[in-house]
């Protein structure tokens, strides 16, 4: 599997995907967000590739000095092979060269139901957290 920065070329397979694997709302959330990170900081936008296809996608984003996992969507045919958790340690290796120590999921009415992926991957340094406003990414 190989984990990287997301490139112009990935977007059509990244849509796919967010529409495929997530709820429509939180598609048309997700797309908006991923268009103002990667116009703010790309390299925290990364794809995970098996066999030369798309496999899972994860948005991290910096917001006052905290690093948050925005979100992740793995494709369904790729559930429980390790793409999360892959995605998981190459976002934390992201924010560790940024000089990011703490990192938060950042719990939504989305994501609810992922958070016991996210607990099983608790000792990489995440914690859960439900933000008192939206993210930067989020608000605009």
């Amino acid at each position: 599997m190989q984990i990287r920065t997301f490139q112009l070329s990935d977007y059509r397979s990244v849509s796919e995907l967010l529409k495929l694997a997530l709820s429509e709302e939180c598609c048309e959330e997700t797309m908006s967000a991923l268009s103002r990170q990667l116009s703010w900081d790309s390299e925290l936008v990364l794809v995970a590739l098996k066999d030369d296809e798309l496999a899972g996608i994860m948005i991290g984003t910096i917001d006052q000095s905290k690093g948050y996992v925005y979100r992740i969507a793995v494709h369904p045919d790729r559930r429980r092979q390790g793409v999360g958790r892959a995605l998981v340690t190459a976002m934390n290796a992201r924010f560790r060269q940024r000089n990011v120590l703490k990192v938060f999921v950042a719990v939504d009415k989305h994501n609810e139901l992922l958070l016991p992926f996210y607990q099983s991957v608790s000792e990489q340094s995440l914690d859960l957290v439900t933000p008192q406003r939206p993210l930067s990414i989020v608000a605009g």
